[in-house]
């Protein structure tokens, strides 16, 4: 079985040996308007590119605004700052995901708490995030400033539940209607990690667009890349005007005096980046289908093979940013890993569970059980671009 699966990926990318599990593609204008970056000298966050990459993506997913900023990170962690995120609270997400998740949440000074995610979706488990709300936390009232709110708070910790971040896991489209309807009803702000599903849709609306903000990444391994780079999403105004001003160290617009208003950050994504991203958004929709052909082609092959091939559900438009399967066990999994990369043909496992890395492996937890099976049993395998179909 093995030997079917490793040619079969070989013939879907005849021309690349190893056959890498996402590689960069540029097929558009990128050293064109690279070109004109440097012709022009506006190489730095000043530039006409980053204000068009930042058009076309709120065109292209439907939000009101987007700021660009230097990564998916730093994104993620201006975006819990906004939604009020400080230092001795704890925000809920999911232990199946990229590091950078728990790591931005770190940044804001708070500790992530653990909830389960759904094997079909990957992403968070929304029954899941409302028995442990439910039953692990109280409602509390605080004054601050002379100002009365009502908090969740963990009660084993005694800190606020201040935030909930779902991740749509290698670009599959979470339950995040459900999760906001959760979120809602206890008054906890929702802040998308749809680092991986730009072209991504649930229930026809894009991902990192139901929540109060939403963040993309533009990493070289992504469905499109500037190399390096981050977005902010949200339709709250208020909300991008902040994470505009802050990402730009707080600076007052001024002719010739530099004044700022308050500690900032320099997060600004550079015009050299945003032109590499507006090329690759003038190709997004060949981009997504061209992926998505991919990914039928993969789950025509695994139809009668052994492997269960990871698909989008009724609801979803999964842009497959990365193609999963699952094997019956670990042991089988592991198998092929090594036969795989030892066979020039690049396949990963899931990430390491965030829970069983040494600095998240205290944080207050629910009960794990899927993701820990999922963690088990599931590779990625190659899912670039096949540009010959171009």
């Amino acid at each position: 079985m093995f030997e079917d699966i490793l040619q079969f990926i070989k013939k879907l990318y005849p021309d690349q040996d190893p056959v890498p599990l996402h590689a960069p593609v540029f097929f558009g204008r990128e050293k064109e308007y690279l070109a004109d970056c440097i012709d022009t000298t506006y190489v730095s966050y000043v530039g006409k590119y980053v204000n068009q990459f930042e058009e076309l993506t709120a065109k292209y997913t439907g939000a009101k605004h987007a700021v660009a900023v230097v990564n998916g990170t730093v994104a993620l962690q201006i975006a819990l700052k906004l939604a009020g995120v400080s230092s001795d609270e704890e925000v809920i997400t999911q232990p199946l995901t990229f590091v950078a998740t728990a790591n931005a949440i770190s940044h804001c000074g708070a500790k992530p708490v653990f909830v389960d995610v759904d094997k079909d979706t990957l992403g968070m488990s929304p029954e899941k995030l409302n028995d442990w709300i439910l039953k692990k936390t109280k409602h509390v009232k605080t004054t601050s400033l002379g100002e009365t709110k009502w908090r969740r708070v963990n009660q084993s910790t005694g800190h606020s539940i201040s935030a909930i971040v779902p991740v749509h896991t290698f670009g599959h489209p979470c339950r995040i209607d459900e999760i906001i309807e959760v979120a809602n009803k206890y008054n906890i702000p929702v802040i998308e990690d749809a680092a991986e599903s730009l072209g991504s849709t649930y229930k026809e609306k894009s991902t990192g667009t139901f929540g109060l903000a939403g963040i993309l990444s533009y990493n070289g391994n992504k469905t499109i890349t500037t190399g390096g780079g981050g977005m902010i999403i949200t339709d709250d105004e208020q909300f991008a005007s902040k994470a505009r001003h802050i990402t730009t160290t707080a600076k007052i617009p001024h002719p010739y005096e530099f004044i700022h208003d308050e500690v900032a950050y320099n997060f600004r994504m550079p015009n050299i980046n945003a032109a590499i991203g507006v090329s690759q958004m003038e190709n997004i929709e060949f981009i997504i289908n061209n992926k998505r052909s991919t990914a039928l082609l993969y789950q025509e092959f695994f139809k009668d093979k052994d492997v269960d091939f990871i698909s989008e559900n009724k609801f979803s438009r999964a842009n497959y940013w990365l193609n999963s399967i699952l094997f019956k066990d670990n042991e089988l999994r592991n198998k092929f890993l090594v036969n795989s990369n030892s066979n020039n043909v690049q396949s990963r496992p899931a990430w390491r569970l965030m829970t069983n890395l040494k600095m998240y492996s205290d944080c207050v937890r629910g009960d794990l059980s899927n993701a820990f099976e999922l963690e088990s049993r599931l590779v990625n395998l190659p899912s670039s671009l096949r540009i010959s179909n171009h």
